[in-house]
């Protein structure tokens, strides 16, 4: 576990002021993330606050283990863009509602546990691409729009913005030498937005990104055709939805638990984001799910409890309600500043480390994990794909782990025993090991230090017991584990093979 993860333990009892902190320093650097993606897909800027409100509150009061703070994601809300373009915005809804419910099923089925067979160099690899996302974007904001184009800052204004980012980033490394009374991601802001106003610096302000003022989100139900036409449309971006934001919010437990050394509940985790986006569908959320960066900066400004969850998602509501004029007047360097250094935090420092000490294929995975996630900016496929290149590099390995051990008794009985699992990937390589021609009638396979584990093993013995017996030579199974005994047993309609 890297130093900077060490920081966050949930040993210590709740510190209630703490939690309000840190609760208010996750509102604003959430906000202008869920404004940006709203208006990235087409949304109305207010769907993008209201799904984070609504997320933040149901999960972290329902959610599966304190601290884990979600909003409105970009992940999630990429996937909606198309149907959003081609039908609207009543068709997200729609999709958003349909997507919890099968968030819920996934919950109720208890499928969360799969997120246990992602492996440490793809998480490893995920975490690192997901820093290197997190500071790119950030560059966005050193960019202004002419004629409808985006373009680089220069002159001042690029003065100004990079001044008052470092200023952020630098309260943030210096004031935990002073105190940790309170979260330095808040300082900062409250700091930087202090100097704009009282100097009437002109720098961009979250108002250019978008209006935050509005009322309380309005239950409404979808404008949407009920026909079977209408589900077909909406199912398969409802079902890319709920995986995408599963994906990333168990991968977000699963980094927690590592970080604090607790252990949080997959499944509840995905009944209440399921919930939650139920929630956003009839209530003009765009849809989300757990979020990294805000649950660093939930945890590196020591959240102990739900509260600061809780407290995160009501201010964004306050904020909609009454105090827009003043959020709207924050300068958007302090908000870079601050997600500057959670991508810094997030960066996993000690997998440069150890990777001299770790093989060459947990470092291809790794390192293929991340570039995927920074090309495509997918990171629940990043993952699928790190899994599954993980998966076939278990495989050829465990593959060529098998081998065979022979000699023949006092009776002329010839004994193979068997070491390495026997399946798919070794098929092969155990067929090489016998000498059909030159062994005696009677042959021994002894599987005390191996296992059948898939059909293809259970092919490959009925072969070559076929082998055997076209030549007048018997073949015997010896040793056999009970689940290796049991996978034979039900194949017994498909396959001969002599088990002594």
């Amino acid at each position: 576990m890297s130093a900077t993860k060490v920081l966050f333990d949930f040993s210590q009892k709740v510190n209630y002021k703490t939690e309000i902190l840190a609760g208010l320093t996750v509102a604003m650097t959430m906000m202008p993330e869920s404004l940006s993606f709203a208006i990235l897909a087409g949304f109305p800027p207010l769907v993008g606050l209201y799904a984070a409100f609504i997320m933040g509150l149901v999960t972290s009061i329902f959610g599966g283990r304190p601290g884990l703070i979600s909003g409105g994601a970009g992940a999630v809300v990429v996937v909606l863009i198309a149907l959003m373009k081609t039908h609207g915005l009543e068709y997200v809804f729609a999709a958003v509602a349909l997507g919890g419910l099968i968030q819920i099923a996934i919950g109720l089925f208890k499928l969360g546990k799969f997120i246990r067979l992602v492996p440490q160099p793809v998480m490893y690899g995920f975490v690192n691409g997901l820093a290197v996302i997190i500071f790119m974007a950030q560059l966005e904001q050193f960019k202004t729009v002419v004629n409808g184009q985006p373009v680089w800052l220069s002159g001042n204004p690029l003065y100004i913005m990079a001044g008052l980012v470092a200023l952020t980033v630098a309260i943030v490394l210096v004031f935990p030498r002073i105190t940790r009374a309170v979260p330095p991601s808040l300082v900062a802001i409250i700091v930087v937005f202090l100097i704009v106003l009282g100097f009437n610096i002109d720098t961009k302000t979250v108002r250019d990104i978008a209006a935050v003022s509005g009322g309380f989100p309005p239950f409404h139900i979808p404008q949407i055709p009920l026909k079977f036409a209408t589900f077909q449309i909406i199912f398969p971006y409802a079902l890319i939805m709920a995986g995408v934001g599963l994906t990333e919010g168990l991968l977000t437990l699963n980094l927690v638990d590592e970080m604090t050394a607790t252990r949080g509940d997959g499944n509840r985790e995905c009944i209440a984001q399921g919930t939650a986006n139920i929630l956003n569908g009839f209530f003009f959320g765009m849809g989300g799910c757990p979020m990294i960066a805000q649950t660093l900066v939930n945890l590196s400004a020591g959240a102990r409890a739900r509260l600061s969850g809780i407290i995160a998602s009501l201010t964004i509501l306050l904020i909609i309600l009454f105090g827009a004029p003043v959020i709207e007047r924050v300068p958007m360097a302090a908000l870079t500043g601050v997600m500057i250094m959670v991508a810094i935090g997030t960066f996993e420092w000690a997998s440069f480390r150890i990777i001299n000490k770790m093989p060459k294929q947990d470092i291809f995975v790794g390192i293929a994990v991340a570039l995927i996630t920074v090309w495509l900016h997918n990171l629940a496929l990043a993952v699928l794909i790190g899994v599954i290149i993980s998966a076939l590099v278990f495989a050829w390995e465990s593959a060529k782990r098998i081998r065979a051990k022979t000699y023949i008794d006092a009776e002329g009985v010839k004994h193979y025993e068997i070491y390495g699992p026997l399946f798919f990937g070794s098929v092969t390589t155990f067929n090489e090991n016998f000498d059909l021609a030159n062994d005696p009638e009677q042959v021994v396979i002894d599987f005390k230090d191996s296992r059948i584990a898939d059909m293809s093993a259970i092919d490959a013995l009925n072969k070559l017991t076929e082998r055997y017996n076209k030549i007048g030579k018997v073949l015997q199974l010896q040793n056999l584990n009970e689940d290796s005994y049991l996978l034979l047993k039900n194949a017994e309609s498909v396959i001969e093979v002599n088990i002594k």
